[in-house]
């Protein structure tokens, strides 16, 4: 049984006039269905405005599913009351692209590790400050940066401490969305590499959200790849990376750079700008941008089907 299993997931995001009437629907994520199995770390990746971060936060909790459900540890929590979705939290974690924006900056760093040990434990003052000390020195900090502010800390310290406030409460799955944006190539290694062993350590398993195709044939065993809502491809992510089968994938990698050699994709550019997700186009969400289109694309949405140990949309996979 998958750690996590997202059934027809949808959320949907009312579009309104001047005057507060809804004239229409942005559908973020629409009818998503994976599985996540304990101990991996799955890839989600697509350009930006696909629904990566909106799918993320819909399994979090911050925003309600339209439809679907999100069996997590075999039970639905999808539309738990907030008291019970407390509960699921401490097993269940998101690391926020600006780990800054996370922390309020007006508590020093112990207060901020301290607080959802408060809030989500019985332990004493003691127990908490140990507790605390042995995370921090795991996440690679000194003890002195329990004094400071988020300000004085470097976005390589931020995510850092970001870490250490989720993995106090020591969680199952951690949802990691663009974890190493912004960051020096060399502060980047250095917090991948704190991934994995955290990983190890804890028994962690990853959702690991990013547009960085490369960061994610690093770190990820599978990769599923979003467009406008829907998961086209889904597979090993060697597979993925060596034999694309939708025209969607082989365009965002043919966008990676590389060192000599051929590409996988050379003739797959990516062209245009996507959709306006409040006007869909019938059929194929990828129509209008890819080079092989043919009559049957715009006339049918294709569902996800295996092809060759992968997961495609595609009617011409």
């Amino acid at each position: 049984m998958p750690l996590l299993e997202l059934v027809d997931l949808a959320r949907y995001f009312p579009v309104r006039t001047t005057f507060g009437r809804r004239r229409g629907w942005l559908r973020a994520v629409d009818g998503v269905s994976l599985g996540i199995r304990a101990g991996e770390t799955l890839g989600l990746v697509g350009e930006s405005g696909c629904g990566k971060s909106t799918l993320g936060k819909t399994v979090m909790g911050i925003f309600r599913p339209t439809r679907g459900e999100i069996r997590f540890l075999g039970r639905e929590i999808g539309l738990l009351a907030p008291r019970e979705r407390r509960r699921v939290a401490r097993d269940l974690q998101y690391v926020y692209q600006d780990p800054g924006a996370s922390l309020d900056p007006r508590w020093k760093i112990r207060r901020s590790l301290h607080e959802p040990l408060i809030i989500h434990t019985a332990l004493s003052r003691g127990e908490r400050t140990d507790a605390v000390g042995e995370i921090l020195r795991l996440v690679g900090l000194p003890e002195a940066h329990l004094d400071l502010y988020p300000h004085e800390l470097s976005g390589g310290q931020q995510r850092r401490v970001g870490l250490a406030r989720i993995l106090t409460l020591k969680p199952r799955l951690v949802i990691l969305d663009e974890p190493t944006s912004g960051l020096d190539v060399s502060v980047q290694a250095s917090v991948l590499k704190l991934f994995r062993g955290l990983q190890e350590t804890f028994a962690l398993t990853y959702l690991f959200i990013s547009h960085d195709l490369a960061v994610v044939r690093t770190m990820c065993q599978r990769v599923a790849v979003m467009y406008l809502g829907k998961i086209v491809e889904l597979g090993d992510t060697e597979d993925v990376f060596a034999r694309p089968r939708h025209p969607y994938t082989r365009s965002l990698l043919a966008a990676l750079p590389r060192i000599g050699g051929p590409r996988v994709t050379d003739n797959f550019a990516l062209e245009g700008e996507p959709p306006n997700p409040r006007d869909l186009p019938t059929g194929c969400r990828f129509r209008p941008r890819c080079p092989l289109a043919v009559d049957v694309c715009a006339a049918e949405e294709p569902a996800l089907r295996t092809v060759g140990g992968q997961e495609v949309a595609c009617h011409l996979a």
